[in-house]
């Protein structure tokens, strides 16, 4: 994707709204007023902020455009702030690892912009071209990789696409005396569009992990996990499909509505550690969480 016409404004890049085709309005402002009238486009165009795909104004007088993208600046709705910190385990002048917090989100979607990785450490660390190139669920916590030079970007996300990174997850769960571990799950895992939850379902496994048990207290587990795929929520998934959930998963076995400011009951989950051979320099990195999950 060709880089937007305007640059990321505390810590946010700019919104699209693509025209459609076919017979249209004689204005793009005609359109935007149609088709979003909720948004003050008067302001977005007195403000020079509303540009087409080359960056240049649209005024009312800009002729409607089909199939070609108007960007503007959007205010997101306020948001609960996560109260924790990110923390930076290094950083040089491409790559930037941190340990995510648990309740923070990697990359600004849905109803977390402002509350996430990437828009957090733009703003704080004055770097525009940060992105992620790798996801962690919202409540798990741990090492997450990022770069800050857009040229590293694709050497980097390979690693994690040909699975060439090792990573290293723990967990605190339920404990089941019947259980033999080590030993490795593999399902196949189906996780739809617009559908909040994974499921599993019949056919060639998709997922694989290897789980060792660490120490047990009671009724609950610490666990190593050793994930050989990265289907969504496929740890959450293997652990509840052994009958020991993760701690403090409200999705499953069973989705259960958390309150957008319940944070003291953190899903145990934490990406530990993260290992590759750097496309770089060729050697050997190894990143690992300072963070202590409690039983």
């Amino acid at each position: 994707m060709a880089a937007a016409p305007l640059p990321v404004r505390d810590g946010l890049g700019p919104d699209r709204v693509r025209m459609p085709a076919g017979s249209g309005p004689v204005t793009v402002v005609d359109y935007l007023l149609a088709a979003h009238p909720g948004e003050d486009w008067a302001a977005h165009i007195a403000a020079g902020e509303l540009v087409d795909e080359h960056g240049r104004r649209i005024d009312v007088h800009t002729r409607y455009q089909p199939t070609r993208f108007v960007y503007f600046y959007r205010e997101p709705v306020p948001e609960i702030p996560v109260p924790f910190p990110i923390e930076v385990l290094y950083r040089d002048e491409g790559l930037l690892v941190v340990d995510k917090p648990h309740f923070l989100a990697t990359i600004p979607r849905g109803a977390h912009i402002r509350e996430s990785v990437v828009v957090r450490l733009r703003r704080e660390l004055e770097l525009p071209e940060l992105v992620p190139v790798h996801r962690l669920d919202r409540m798990t916590a741990g090492v997450l990789l990022c770069t800050t030079d857009p040229v590293l970007r694709r050497p980097y996300q390979a690693l994690f696409e040909q699975q060439r990174v090792r990573k290293v997850y723990e967990a605190i769960a339920g404990y089941r005396d019947d259980l033999v571990f080590p030993r490795v799950v593999r399902t196949r895992i189906r996780k739809r569009h617009g559908e909040l939850t994974a499921v599993h379902e019949p056919g060639e496994p998709n997922s694989e992990t290897r789980i060792e048990l660490l120490e047990r207290r009671g009724g609950r587990a610490r666990y190593r996990l050793h994930p050989r795929t990265g289907r969504t929520h496929q740890l959450r998934l293997h652990l509840a499909s052994l009958g020991v959930p993760i701690v403090g998963d409200n999705f499953y076995p069973v989705f259960e509505r958390r309150a957008p400011a319940a944070f003291t009951d953190p899903l145990r989950l934490l990406a530990r550690s993260l290992e590759f051979t750097d496309p770089r320099t060729g050697r050997v990195r190894r990143f690992d969480s300072g963070r202590v999950l409690e039983f």
